[in-house]
Formats: C-alpha cells, sequence, structure tokens
C-alpha cells in the first residue's frame, strides 16, 4: 500500500506531501482545486510520459517520490528480474528536469520507464473515467472474465503470483499459443524458402558443378600466370642466364677471376694494417655469394626449356579460370572459391528443407493440439463462472438502485487467438422489459460508474493489488445510493487500500481518512494544497458538501449523522 506520496514543482503544486490511510480515503475539494492534478502526478509516478509545460516553476526539476509497503505482496521475484535490490519498502521516484529530461528510479536505482511501469502496475489501480470507457470493450470485459474466474491466478490462490513462478490458466494458454504462432511463422517462413530455392535448384546445381569440375585452387592463378611468363619468354630467359654466368665465371675478365685477384692483393696489404684484413675478408665474402649465385644461375638456364605444349595447357586454364571470374563478376580465385561455398549451401539448403518442414510442421501441429486443449479448459472456466458472475452483479446493482438491471453474457467461439477461443461481450438493460444490448449503447454515465464499482467490488478478493484509486466513480449517482456506494468502498477497503476522489457526502462520510484538496492564491499565482482533516474539519466539509458555502445548521446536523453511520 502507498504510505507516504510527495510531489513537488508539478502544475498548480509547488510542495504536497501525504500518508494515507491502509484502508478508505477521501479526497475532496473544488472543481479545478487540483485533485486531477494528483492522479497525473501518481501517474507519472507509475511510468506515464512527462511535459515540462507542466512545471510549477520552469526552472526548478519536479519530483514525485511514492513509498509503498509490499511486505504482504509476492513481488520479490520481477524485483530480481529486473536485477533490483528487494525490500519491504518500495520506493519509485520520477524526477523531470526543466530541459525535459525525464529520470526514473526503484529504491534509488536508475531504471527505465518500462521497469517502473510493470513494477507500477503492480502496485497501484487507478480508475477512472477512461476506465469506464474500456469497460465497453470486449476484450476489457474478457479480461474482466478472467479475474472474476481465476484464470489470471493459480488455483486455489487469490494473489498475482505469476513472478511466484505459478502460471495461470490464461498465462498458461498464451504461451502454447504464442509457441504454435512462432512454429506457424517458422513453418511458412520454410515452405516459402523451399518454393523460392527450388525455382532457382537447376541454376545453382549447374553454376555449383561447373566450379566444382574446375577443381580450384587458392593460390592457382599467381603460380599459372608466373609460369605462363616463364614458358613465353624461355629462350630469351634461357640466353641471358646463359650470358649471366659467363659475366661471372667463364670470360676472360670474369667477375669471380677478378675479385679472387682483388682479395689476393689486399691480404699482401694486411702486413701493413689491420684495416686491410676487414676489407679482404669483406671481398671474400663477395667471391661465395657471386659464387652462390652463379650456381643457380646455371640451374636456372639448365631447367629452362620451350615447352608449347605446356604453355598452351596453362593458358587454357588460366582462361578458363578468366571465364568463371567473369561470369561471376570476382577477381581473385578466393572469391570464387566463396561463391562456391555459398552454392553448396543453397543446394544442400533444398536439400535439407524438406526434412526442416516434416519436423516443423509435426511440431506447430502438435502445439496447436495442445493450445486448443488448453483453450478448451479456459472456455470450459469461463462459461462456468458466467451464472454466478450475472447474479452477483446483478445483486450489487439491485442495493445501488438498479432493481430492474439486467446482466447478460453473450458468447461465441472464435479462432484461436492470444486470449483462447472465446469472445464475449456483455450485455445489459436497466429497466424491465428491455432488451439486453451492448455496454456502449444501453448504458448511461452514472451507470456506467455503478457498473464499474460493482466490478471492481467483484474482483477485489480476486486481485493483490495493494492500492485502488477511484476518480470519481461516483458520477450520476445520489441519495441512498451513495450512501451504498460508500460502503462498498469501505467493504472493499478491509482488504485493498482505496484513495477515492467524490463530490458526494455521503461517500466521504464514508473515508477513514479525509483529505481536502484547496487554491490558495498568491500575490503572484494560485497553488494547490492538501491537508488532511479533522473530525471537526470534516463535519464543516460535508456539510458544505451537502449546502454549499454557507451551510445551515440542519446541513450541519445531516453531516454529522453522515459520520455517524
Amino acid at each position: 500500500m502507498l504510505v507516504d506520496l510527495k510531489i513537488k514543482n508539478y502544475a498548480l503544486i509547488e510542495k504536497l506531501e501525504m500518508n494515507p490511510s491502509p484502508v478508505l480515503n477521501i479526497i475532496t475539494g473544488e472543481t479545478g482545486a487540483g485533485k486531477s492534478i494528483m492522479l497525473g502526478a501518481i501517474g507519472l509516478l507509475l511510468g506515464n510520459r512527462a511535459d515540462t509545460k507542466l512545471l510549477f516553476n520552469q526552472g526548478e526539476k519536479c519530483v514525485i517520490e511514492g513509498v509503498f509497503d509490499i511486505s504482504s505482496y509476492n513481488l520479490k521475484e520481477i524485483f530480481l528480474t529486473e536485477d533490483l535490490d528487494f525490500d519491504n519498502q518500495c520506493i519509485l521516484r520520477r524526477e523531470i528536469s526543466p530541459s525535459g529530461k525525464s529520470r526514473a528510479f526503484v529504491n534509488d536505482t536508475p531504471v527505465t520507464l518500462d521497469v517502473i511501469r510493470k513494477i507500477g502496475e503492480n502496485l497501484m489501480d487507478i480508475h477512472s473515467q477512461h476506465d469506464t470507457l474500456q469497460l465497453g470493450d470486449t476484450s476489457y470485459q474478457l479480461n474482466i472474465l478472467d479475474i472474476y474466474a481465476g484464470n489470471t491466478v493459480s488455483a486455489g490462490n487469490t494473489t498475482f503470483d505469476v513472478y511466484a513462478g505459478n502460471l495461470s490458466h490464461l498465462k498458461d494458454y498464451n504461451e502454447t499459443y504464442r509457441k504454435y504462432k512462432k512454429l506457424e511463422s517458422d513453418y511458412k517462413k520454410l515452405t516459402d524458402q523451399l518454393a523460392q530455392a527450388q525455382k532457382e535448384l537447376d541454376y545453382h546445381t549447374f553454376l555449383l558443378n561447373e566450379l566444382e569440375e574446375a577443381n580450384l585452387q587458392a593460390e592457382e592463378q599467381e603460380q599459372l600466370e608466373d609460369e605462363l611468363k616463364q614458358l613465353e619468354n624461355a629462350e630469351d630467359i634461357k640466353l641471358k642466364l646463359s650470358q649471366a654466368v659467363q659475366h661471372l665465371t667463364e670470360s676472360e675478365f670474369n667477375i669471380t677471376s677478378a675479385l679472387k685477384d682483388t682479395a689476393y692483393l689486399i691480404g699482401q696489404l694486411v702486413q701493413f694494417s689491420s684495416k686491410y684484413e676487414e676489407l679482404r675478408t669483406r671481398t671474400e665474402s663477395c667471391m661465395i655469394e657471386l659464387g652462390d649465385i652463379a650456381g643457380e644461375l646455371e640451374d636456372a638456364e639448365r631447367n629452362t626449356e620451350a615447352d608449347p605444349e605446356r604453355a598452351i595447357e596453362v593458358q587454357e586454364r588460366l582462361n578458363m579460370i578468366y571465364t568463371l571470374q567473369r561470369k561471376h563478376q570476382v577477381q581473385t580465385i578466393s572469391e570464387l572459391l566463396e561463391i562456391q561455398c555459398d552454392l553448396e549451401g543453397k543446394v544442400g539448403s533444398v536439400l535439407n528443407l524438406d526434412n526442416a518442414i516434416t519436423s516443423t510442421q509435426k511440431a506447430m501441429q502438435a502445439a496447436e493440439k495442445e493450445a486448443l486443449e488448453k483453450a478448451a479448459i479456459l472456455s470450459e472456466r469461463r462459461k462456468a463462472s458466467f451464472g454466478t458472475f450475472e447474479q452477483e452483479l446483478y445483486a450489487l446493482l439491485a442495493e445501488l438502485g438498479m432493481p430492474n438491471a439486467r446482466i447478460v453474457i453473450q458468447h461465441n467461439n472464435v479462432a484461436p487467438t492470444a486470449t483462447g477461443t472465446d469472445e464475449i461481450s456483455i450485455l445489459f438493460s436497466a429497466n424491465k422489459g428491455a432488451q439486453p444490448q451492448s455496454l456502449i449503447k444501453a448504458a448511461s454515465g452514472g451507470e456506467f460508474s455503478r457498473l464499474m464499482l460493482s466490478i471492481k467490488y467483484m474482483l477485489a478478493d480476486k486481485t493483490a493489488l495493494p492500492t485502488i484509486v477511484f476518480d470519481e466513480i461516483d458520477t450520476g449517482i445520489s441519495g441512498e445510493v451513495a450512501v451504498k456506494v460508500g460502503r462498498m468502498m469501505q467493504q472493499m477497503a478491509q482488504k485493498h487500500q482505496i484513495i477515492a476522489i467524490s463530490h458526494l457526502p455521503q461517500i466521504a462520510a464514508q473515508g477513514n481518512a479525509h483529505y481536502f484538496v484547496y487554491k490558495e492564491d498568491r500575490e503572484d499565482r494560485t497553488i494547490s494544497r492538501v491537508k488532511q482533516l479533522t473530525k471537526e474539519e470534516r463535519v464543516n466539509e460535508i456539510a458544505t458538501m451537502i449546502a454549499g458555502a454557507n451551510p445551515s445548521a440542519s446541513a450541519f446536523k445531516s453531516a454529522k449523522e453522515l459520520l455517524s453511520l
């Protein structure tokens, strides 16, 4: 439940703090005093989008903080899932800077809006006129019936325990349904791939066979191109190699002999200076190196022979490689080998797709069967709750001044969806003899409000939301009906903390704590304030709600009577 709420620098609120009662809290005040502003601030705390236009002082940041006691609720798992420290006290905080930057915190740890929203929806249930409009939506109605039938909770447990590892009937079905839809999507993708692949199979097979027959080697092209140059210029190469060897070793003035004579002459100078020894050594090294070069040149010259047949063979091999490269628009054998590998994958995938399709189809059919079986169980649980839901809702509406109301749940079987195979519509008529119709057509604003309150009352024991906020749910009612609405809220408050914004004295008198929202005019601007009323102040406020700004003695008497009920 909400233990402490602080609002700073938001809309007309400069600074506000309240410590709600753990049971029924009433908030009253004149229209425009700031009651809805408080709800807007709570909405920000629960993850709604921020707007810097709502800053009270545009030069300061807005801070909204709520402290919640969550010791009675099984929320530890969700904190662990989001990697957050868990404690019996949870602090949510939103900060909006003048620049528009918004920050969210859970127990002083920065989090995303999604995380604070996920935690916040387990802490507060805000009912507003928007929810009343939602009541006309059939998917919303189905969700109500699932909560009532216990499909969103574990059997025999009234706490929302999805995060405790116990799957609800609806969640269990939904997971199976999503598994089925995933397999269905995979199956379609595979069959589409097969159809496309079969169109291209012959062409890809031809290209692959061509490359496989070529038996390409990674470094082959460079080696062949070098060999072809050698073969095409064999005679010239052999001649130049022979001439080079002759210059080194065979001519009358060959280099080797000249170096040998040079080394001998330098050797005779060694006796005069040690530096000549080094020069002789270097000259002898040159003789050895030239000897090695001469030997290699002789080997190369002997091995160089014109081979026209081999040249034609190499040229043909290279022509084949160049043709493949032009065909596939690449420049290297490495790229051709990559294309070959890709083609092997494509051709092989076609051969493997049939197996994958068969396997996926079997899994899809099994998941569909399982989903339909779980949908049938879910549907039976829903239909089994129709009668009691109708009767209980009828009884509550009769208490709230609608004795002739009729509630009928219309059911149709539909193709499987994320919520099952049921289409639900709650039909309603307020008057005797009138044919029940959809809520949008049949219910007025006041009737909608009473319907929603009755449904919330029925669901109160079936959900674990610590705090329920009612924003003017008393629209369109008065008199004894208002008294009964207040009593219903009191009864709900025995298990849930209730915060109710109301304009009716009959409801205001039922509160365990009464907060009054009012405007205070300063010289420069108007601000909203809230204060908890004392017993005497409550009498005065309720009398004012009954009779206006200057309540009479009878109004004060009526106020005291309401408070004494």
